[in-house]
């Protein structure tokens, strides 16, 4: 009898083990618009656009006020994203154009690692380079863009993104869990003039104000609604694969991230430092994960946290969660504030788009704590959205741009152009409660010294902790890293000695051959 009671137990073990319910990981879908600012979606308030499939994520989850991408261009920070690295400490990738480090490992392939399908359609990782043993690399999974629409206008992309999903999940296998990302090319430039008032039916007097450092006219009014027309259509594919999900009884286990890479492209926005830069919309929908849902979050979220909250959800318990510099905030998820999430935001940047001599960037490392926002220009003798005579390429050309380089610089209009493309200093300090935009330097106020003091010294402090190079004194590194892709290498020489420029973003009238004195 005794011989058979062994035998028994470990029976007994191996059908209890049988009849534990697997676990069953979530789903994780990823949306992601190019280039749309915080607050521009009718959840926030923003009256001359409307965001059904957004606001449905944040009504049904979690609304954020305070997030931030680390580097506002499309390439850092998205690598911010897939690595959960502040943009400072991603070496190649810390640059716009780069090459892919190989040794950094994005969050979509530990999950394929692990058994998650993974995939994507329209923007990925972009623009730059990814190999991998000098073979192309998949950053975020399969690539699904064959399905075609007729876009509603001219510049607007005509890849599918909510079929190219069904597809996806038309081939994945049903018992794997999956990670899609959706990235559209939308309201990244050019856009058709006027779309926004002859097929949106919006008008110039929906813009209850232009912000203070464009002008105020019916050109920059047309400009923002057109770029509202793009955020709607992406927005609308967002609407179909939410329904998608609930047709397919999908919806309620997967986690809904909805954002964009950074903020919109007008000039003093889209590849500088300011908050407004560097802002976003988020929300995040997880019906079965999200506890007290309809919160909205006030606390800073930065891009770098994306990787590790979602290792830390789906329980990846081998990755190195040492590896990432961002924070999980799967305690904010479960209802349980975490004392230890950030007090303050850093952002920043180093070498952008092609214009200037020898290849270098215009470096810049910033905080945003409290009512506050200082900032560090560590080469102010640069032109910080590229050169005058390479036609200021940090900014994408459109009718603001344009408009404001033909105002005249040494009247009452001076001060657009000055925001926007002229030099700045070395030190520069907001209180961004009274003054947004950021317009009113504080810097060189005796008033305020002690709070630029502590200010500096908590980012220095903070970035050399972290090792970055710029804070370390080695930070011209940086340009030395070379672009990716032949065609924009040593651009300054090659146009100031007669090549063509390429102006498919870029108008020709931007480009001065005789760089303004000031």
């Amino acid at each position: 009898m005794k011989s058979i009671i062994p035998f028994l137990v470990g029976w007994f073990i191996l059908l209890s083990a049988c009849n534990k319910p697997k676990e069953i990981k979530p789903n994780i879908l990823f949306v992601i618009s190019d280039d749309q600012s915080y607050p521009h979606t009718s959840i926030y308030g923003t009256s001359w656009v409307n965001t059904p499939g957004f606001d449905r994520v944040g009504k049904e989850g979690l609304l954020f006020h305070n997030a931030f991408t680390t580097n506002a261009k499309c390439s850092p920070s998205r690598a911010t994203i897939l690595t959960g690295r502040d943009s400072w400490l991603l070496e190649e990738a810390t640059n716009h154009v780069p090459y892919f480090p190989e040794k950094f490992t994005t969050f979509p392939e530990v999950l394929k690692a692990k058994g998650y399908e993974t995939g994507y359609t329209g923007k990925g990782w972009a623009p730059g380079i990814a190999l991998k043993d000098g073979k192309k690399r998949d950053l975020i999974g399969k690539a699904y863009q064959d399905k075609k629409l007729v876009p509603p206008a001219k510049k607007i992309s005509n890849i599918d993104y909510f079929e190219n999903f069904k597809l996806f999940l038309n081939e994945k296998p049903e018992d794997r869990p999956f990670f899609f990302w959706v990235g559209g090319h939308e309201p990244h430039r050019a856009y058709e003039y006027q779309v926004g008032i002859t097929a949106g039916g919006k008008k110039i007097n929906q813009i209850d104000k232009v912000p203070n450092h464009w002008p105020n006219s019916d050109n920059v009014r047309t400009d923002m609604l057109d770029y509202a027309f793009e955020i709607e259509h992406f927005d609308g594919h967002l609407v179909n694969i939410i329904d998608e999900l609930e047709k397919r009884n999908l919806l309620e286990n997967t986690i809904i991230i909805v954002t964009s890479d950074n903020g919109m492209p007008f000039p003093r926005v889209k590849g500088q430092v300011y908050p407004f830069d560097n802002r976003l919309p988020l929300a995040i929908r997880w019906g079965k994960g999200i506890k007290n849902p309809g919160r909205s979050i006030d606390d800073y979220f930065s891009f770098s946290d994306f990787a590790p909250t979602l290792i830390n959800i789906v329980n990846i318990e081998s990755h190195d969660m040492e590896a990432f510099s961002g924070k999980s905030w799967k305690s904010v998820f479960e209802g349980s504030p975490d004392e230890n999430l950030r007090g303050y935001m850093i952002i920043g940047k180093e070498r952008h788009d092609i214009g200037r001599e020898n290849d270098q960037g215009y470096p810049v490392r910033g905080i945003i704590a409290g009512n506050y926002f200082f900032s560090l220009n560590f080469e102010p003798e640069r032109w910080p959205a590229g050169n005058p005579e390479t036609g200021y390429l940090n900014t994408d050309g459109s009718p603001t741009k344009t408009e404001i380089l033909n105002l005249n610089r040494t009247g009452e209009n001076a001060e657009y152009w000055n925001l926007a493309f002229g030099k700045r200093p070395a030190e520069e300090l907001y209180d961004i409660d009274k003054d947004p935009e950021c317009l009113n330097n504080l810097a060189l106020d005796q008033n305020f010294s002690q709070i630029k003091t502590k200010l500096k010294e908590q980012l220095m402090n903070d970035l050399k902790k972290q090792g970055d190079p710029r804070a370390l004194g080695d930070g011209n590194v940086f340009d030395q890293y070379p672009y990716a892709g032949e065609n924009v290498k040593n651009f300054y020489h090659r146009y100031m000695q007669g090549e063509k420029i390429p102006t498919h973003w870029v108008n020709p009238s931007d480009f001065e051959k005789t760089p303004p004195k000031k």
